[in-house]
């Protein structure tokens, strides 16, 4: 019986069911989150593996990532390749209201981060794979850039 209602109760959790195809209409700064979300699980995913495996290890790199600073450098690396609706999702998520900026990050560097975030939310709420596997390649390279 318990399991049962713990199978039924799992089907609530299928990213699937949250799929849109107006991801356009919700706020900005909601798009930011599940971007955020996303965007923080595809980096710990790709630290993983990298052969990383200490959590401090895993943290410091991460943090190297997705920092508002490396968010804002992706940004301004895609946006030639954005279309009107993405660039249109850019420009609110990076003039959305209510941000607080954390230390160590400039308000110009934390805005354009949230725009991007926005974008990756809207990218994965649209199921638009191919977008977020651009995006991400995009950010491999900038890591291997700064490396050199």
């Amino acid at each position: 019986m318990i399991k049962d209602s713990y199978l039924k109760d799992r089907e609530e959790y299928k990213m699937e069911k949250y799929l849109t195809d107006q991801p356009e209409l919700l706020p900005a700064l909601t798009l930011a989150y599940i971007g955020d979300g996303y965007y923080e699980m595809v980096v710990r995913n790709f630290l993983l593996g990298q052969g990383l495996r200490r959590v401090d290890d895993l943290h410091k790199h991460a943090i190297e990532l997705v920092c508002a600073t490396t968010q804002a450098q992706l940004a301004h690396r895609l946006q030639p390749c954005l279309n009107q609706a993405e660039e249109t999702v850019l420009r609110r998520g990076r003039n959305a209201k209510g941000m607080h900026i954390p230390k160590g990050a400039t308000v110009a560097n934390y805005r354009l981060a949230t725009g991007l975030e926005a974008l990756v939310g809207y990218w994965y709420l649209s199921g638009d794979w191919d977008r977020l596997d651009y995006c991400f390649k995009q950010l491999w390279q900038l890591r291997r850039e700064e490396m050199q």
